[in-house]
């Protein structure tokens, strides 16, 4: 039988097709088209809607849906957070914003607050879907009647239209705005939770006095937490988000209680309150204060600005520059400030300064400003002057007629100024204190200074002072101030002769040195600073105790300024020619790196790296920097291998001969008990220093400590003029370093100083430097016999030429005899023999 059955297509008769079939179909459906848009007229209106809201679509969605941010956004939003800074006992004593903000989470805030704000601003926030379309309405209709006036529309937005307006798209008054925030808000409603949503309302809406959230504003506003707030305080938090600064105002205080009252009346209605409560809320007062309490010691004021210096340079400081800025990222920052050393030294300083001031009355206005009626509060506002001491404030003269004047302050309000300097005049910016109803002008000292604590055995400074206040100004004496070190260089020239043979007992000259410098300076004289010389040959150590400017230029010739340059630029002091000026401070320096160079002497010659910040943490904690970048391999194993104890290495380096350090200190702890620095002798602690005055006397010096603790401290004008001739170190600036020890003396530790391997301590006559082998050696006064430290190989020496010396002595006797001997009788009885002489006592030898 025949095979019928018909045979398979191929793929490419069915691919053909099909292409037929869709091409009759699509030509029955466009003829169908054609047909109704030619005999319908309904069918054209509606395909002329159609395209028509197709194309209305397309351009809200160019110019409006395209660029919207995504709500999803808001999942992991991070907010702007200022950042905290710690001090060395882990209390927080500063932080870094131009925003206030406190992030607190939902279940933090009060139920009173949220109702507050529920009932102000959006009473149906719970049951809505993110818009309230009869606000809405209300809103379009109120923008449209006062088109043209001026004045600004009510908003009609929920709390989810604000957190898209106040996050993601900004506060732009226009209609395209409000659609923005309508479509945002449907989105942020399918992202978030309502808790969620009410959370970043609270913690980012804008409420006046530079406050972002609920718990801000209640510290900006009433100096308190939040849930410390009452019912009325609550309401009148409610109240700021329609006009901050208005409300916000003393001026304007019936308005706010006006519609504080009306937040309170709604929140009865909606049954958050009882008509008790209030009532009772209602009959208080505003009770907002002038200006927001100050919550951190202002006396770190130099301290957190060098750290926010520090900060700005490696993360910036606005979110644009990285996720852990200074202002925005929300940092953590462990510091080594110790508060109690912060605050004595600043009272030392300005002390210091003030006691020099003493009756030389106003020296001038701190600025100068363009004041006119009416308008001198923004510029003394913006130019952010402000003063921490007793109860002086800062304020700008608004006018002066004769006798008469009137001060204004920062707040806005004004007051008589009394006690006018003749040259004070309106637009001068001073410090005055109260007198009676009126306020009397106060001289802030010109001259100034600056003054650093540092941890010797880890560079971490303990507290820093940069001049009187540093609402002054910010520029900071102790790190920034270029100054003449004076004499206080001198240990490191002594210790570069001491590095290259000489010992704390050589004999150096204090006699006129003079140098020819060539053709164009001629010849150079140096003198002490009595302008004379002592005459004679002196110890080193009296050479440094007493301050010789000779004997130092004596010892740094012989050495060769090549070497003593060296050693100052390597413990950090500064590079130097080689010019014998700058062994007696002629160069330029800081505060700080005399610190740290003084460091490494209490340290027996090792140095640290100074450093303000222990380690850094982003928001969420986690490390991001550390000054101690060391690592121990094997602390954290989980068992115990059996080996040796893992060790961290050591951070700091080595910049002088661990011995060499140590004689520079044994010398410089003469300073103190007999030398220039003798005003620290009686506060009986083991204490190293040295003073320093420079020429003119335009700078005075003090840098000294113990072998934990090193403090420097100058005082001069910024523009540097003489201070007078009776200016010197040990009465103006060792004096400052003492106030501060007493202040805080249970820190100073009575310990002495270490000495390192290889030192040896002999007996010397302190005026000779020669060994003596009697009597009792006492470091302190004046005593005729002291203790003097010597390196091993430096008494070997002596050791060898002490023997060399007994050797010709006895060869010298036994030649005698041997004369004697020969000039004898013979045969004869012999004449009785004369016992020879005693032998002289050897003369003590010096050791050099």
């Amino acid at each position: 039988m025949a095979d019928e059955t018909a045979p398979e297509s191929s793929p490419e008769s069915n691919l053909a097709s099909t292409r037929l079939r869709i091409r009759r179909e699509a030509s029955g459906a466009a003829e169908w088209f054609r047909s109704n848009w030619r005999e319908s007229r309904r069918f054209r209106l509606g395909g002329y809607l159609l395209g028509a809201l197709l194309t209305i679509y397309a351009v809200i969605w160019l110019a409006i849906l395209r660029t919207l941010p995504s709500a999803e956004s808001l999942l992991t939003y991070q907010p702007p957070l200022p950042t905290m800074v710690r001090g060395v006992n882990g209390e927080i004593v500063y932080s870094y914003a131009r925003e206030r903000r406190v992030q607190l989470r939902f279940v933090d805030f009060p139920k009173p607050v949220i109702n507050a704000f529920l009932s102000a601003e959006d009473k149906t926030f719970w049951s809505h879907g993110g818009i309230d379309y009869t606000g809405i309405a209300g809103a379009v209709v109120d923008y449209v009647t006062k088109i043209g006036s001026g004045n600004r529309a009510r908003g009609g937005s929920t709390i989810t239209q604000q957190v898209a307006k106040n996050i993601l798209i900004g506060d732009e008054y226009s209609l395209g705005r409000k659609f923005k925030e309508m479509v945002l808000a449907g989105r942020i409603e399918s992202v978030l939770n309502k808790q969620q949503i009410l959370e970043l309302y609270l913690n980012e809406i804008p409420l006046g006095r530079q406050s972002f959230g609920v718990e801000a504003a209640a510290l900006a506003y009433f100096g308190k937490d939040i849930d410390q707030l009452s019912l009325s305080e609550a309401a009148f938090l409610a109240i700021l988000p329609k006009a901050p600064e208005r409300y916000g105002r003393a001026k304007y205080a019936e308005h706010a209680i006006e519609r504080r009252n009306w937040v309170l009346d709604q929140m009865a209605d909606n049954g958050w309150a009882t008509p008790e409560q209030v009532a009772e809320a209602k009959a208080q007062p505003l009770g907002i204060i002038a200006r927001r309490v100050e919550s951190y010691d202002p006396s770190n004021g130099y301290f957190v600005e060098e750290v926010r210096r520090r900060l700005a340079e490696k993360y910036g400081e606005t979110a644009d520059r990285g996720p852990n800025s200074v202002y925005s990222g929300g940092l953590w920052v462990r510091t080594s400030l110790d508060p109690q050393l912060q605050k004595a030294t600043e009272e030392a300083l300005r002390t210091a300064l003030l006691r020099y001031h003493g009756g030389r009355g106003w020296v001038g206005p701190i600025d100068k400003l363009d004041v006119t009626p009416d308008k001198w509060l923004g510029p003394l506002v913006a130019a952010n002057h402000t003063i921490h001491y007793q109860d002086w404030r800062i304020g700008v003269v608004t006018q002066r007629d004769g006798a008469r004047a009137t001060i204004g302050f920062p707040d806005g309000s004004t007051a008589p100024l009394v006690g006018l300097p003749q040259a004070i005049k309106a637009g001068d910016v001073t410090a005055v204190s109260p007198a009676g109803n009126a306020w009397t002008v106060r001289a802030v000292p010109e001259v100034s200074g600056g003054m650093l604590f540092q941890d010797a055995t880890t560079g971490r400074v303990l507290a820093m002072q940069g001049g009187f206040d540093a609402g002054l100004g910010s520029f900071n004496r102790a790190t920034q101030a270029q100054r003449q070190p004076g004499s206080t260089i001198k240990p490191f020239v002594y210790g570069t002769g001491l590095d290259y043979g000489m010992t704390p007992a050589t004999m150096v000259p204090d006699q006129a040195f003079c140098v020819y410098q060539g053709a164009a300076l001629g010849q150079k004289c140096f003198r002490n600073f009595d302008m004379r010389g002592a005459g004679g040959v002196h110890t080193m150590r009296w050479g440094l105790e007493q301050s010789r400017n000779l004997m130092t230029v004596h010892i740094a010739n012989d050495t060769g300024m090549d070497r003593v340059v060296k050693t100052i630029d390597r413990v950090g002091i500064g590079k130097y020619e080689p010019y014998l000026s700058f062994a007696l401070g002629a160069g330029d320096t800081t505060v700080s790196q005399m610190v740290n160079a003084y460091a490494a002497l209490a340290n027996n010659g090792v140095q640290f790296n100074q450093s303000m910040i222990d380690y850094v943490q982003d928001r969420n904690g986690k490390v991001i920097w550390r000054a101690d970048e060391r690592r121990c391999e094997k602390c954290n194993m989980a068992e115990w291998d059996g080996s040796a104890m893992p060790r961290f290495a050591s951070r700091g380096r080595e910049v002088m001969d661990p011995r060499t350090a140590y004689q520079v200190v044994h010398m410089l702890e003469g300073v103190v008990t007999r030398g220039t620095a003798i005003a620290l002798a009686d506060l009986g602690l083991p204490l190293f220093g040295k003073t320093g005055t420079t020429s003119g006397p335009t700078n005075v010096w003090f840098v000294g400590g113990n072998q934990d603790t090193v403090g420097g401290v100058y005082i001069g004008y910024d523009q540097p003029r003489s201070l007078g001739g009776y200016a010197q170190g040990g009465t103006m600036a060792a004096p400052i370093f003492k106030q501060v020890v007493m202040a805080t003396k249970p820190r100073w530790s009575r310990l002495p100083f270490t000495a390192p391997r290889d030192v040896h301590m002999v007996k010397v006559d302190r005026i000779t430097g020669k060994q003596v082998f009697g009597g009792t050696a006492i470091n302190e006064g004046k005593s005729a016999i002291i203790w003097e430290a010597f390196k091993a190989e430096a008494e070997l020496r002596e050791a060898s030429r002490e023997d060399k010396l007994k050797e010709q002595r006895d060869s010298l006797v036994a030649a005698v005899r041997r004369v004697r001997k020969a000039s004898e009788p013979q045969g004869a009885e012999a004449a009785p023999k004369e016992e020879p002489p005693a032998e002289p006592a050897a003369d003590p030898v010096g050791l050099y």
